[in-house]
């Protein structure tokens, strides 16, 4: 119930927002703020006074990003990892010390390359890789990031296009029923 709540609420969210390169409306620009990433524009959030649920200090805000889709806009952060950054801003935002929150990404499907090493994707799209900025940043706030290993295989990716920030790992499915009963609960941010 509590993974189906989360997932709902992710969708919610993304249905929202459906074109995160879009112009921000003065409603949100004028209200968002950010607690501590600010790499990008969405990775903000805005403030709720009296919102139920608040923080619970017994609690360790263990997450498993599901981080998947496919590469839409090449030259641009894709979304996934903006939401990544707005799930960490959240919980700051609302009282969670940054030693309470963890955060495991799996990356997997078509984004593989999302993670690719600068050199790898300007082999594949003629740039560099605008993805490494959010890993950069989420890795200095502790996020991980795994990449299934299944997907590199299925879409002819090697280990050495991969960025060192991510680790290999055997599957997204087999990292997420490890990290299921480690505790982490599952997250849904990506829209398709």
């Amino acid at each position: 119930m509590k993974n189906l709540f989360l997932t709902a609420m992710a969708f919610f969210v993304l249905l929202a927002f459906p074109t995160f390169s879009q112009q921000m409306p003065p409603h949100i620009a004028d209200n968002i703020t950010y607690p501590y990433l600010d790499f990008a524009p969405w990775v903000g959030v805005i403030p709720i006074e009296n919102a139920a649920m608040p923080y619970d200090p017994s609690l360790n805000y263990k997450l498993a990003i599901d981080v998947y889709g496919s590469v839409s806009d090449s030259a641009a952060i894709h979304p996934t990892f903006t939401e990544i950054a707005r799930t960490y801003n959240l919980h700051i935002a609302n009282g969670v010390p940054a030693d309470k929150i963890e955060i495991v990404a799996v990356i997997h499907g078509g984004l593989s390359l999302a993670a690719g090493t600068h050199a790898a994707y300007q082999e594949k799209y003629g740039i560099d890789n605008p993805n490494m900025l959010a890993i950069e940043e989420l890795e200095k706030v502790g996020v991980k990031f795994l990449m299934c290993g299944q997907s590199m295989s299925f879409r002819n990716v090697p280990a050495e296009s991969i960025t060192s920030q991510v680790k290999i790992a055997l599957s997204a499915k087999t990292a997420f029923v490890m990290l299921d009963q480690m505790g982490f609960t599952y997250l849904n941010v990506s829209k398709e």
